[in-house]
């Protein structure tokens, strides 16, 4: 029984210190692309960003939006060019796990707690 017990604890502290891969600084800048689906069908947005800007393309369109680093796993974006109410508000991204070239955020408009998820791939 004590056996059974000092594994169950020596798993447990194994598996309690896992910390998932966070290497968010090489995705700060490059080409990426976000996958969802929008009113039943998937779509794709491919956008580029840099330490500062991030140019969104979507259904033949173009957006540029500020960047604003939070530390090094969030940041937020703020559309430069807003076509209505809703697009002024700024958007709280939080980085959650990277992999090769993929990364697993959450996101929310600023001061809002109903968050969203997605994975984002770098093509570049």
């Amino acid at each position: 029984m004590r056996r059974i017990a000092f594994l169950f604890f020596c798993t447990l502290f194994f598996f309690g210190c896992y910390q998932q891969e966070r290497d968010c600084k090489k995705f700060h800048v490059g080409t990426f692309e976000f996958e969802t689906i929008l009113n039943g069908e998937l779509v794709k947005t491919t956008f580029v960003r840099d330490t500062a800007l991030e140019i969104d393309y979507f259904q033949g369109k173009s957006d540029t939006s500020s960047i604003r680093w939070i530390n090094d796993c969030e940041y937020i974006v703020q559309k430069l060019h807003p076509k209505n109410m809703a697009e002024e508000k700024a958007i709280h991204i939080k980085i959650l796990t990277t992999e090769k070239d993929t990364y697993d955020f959450e996101y929310s408009l600023v001061d809002q707690f109903n968050k969203q998820r997605g994975t984002v791939k770098k093509i570049k």
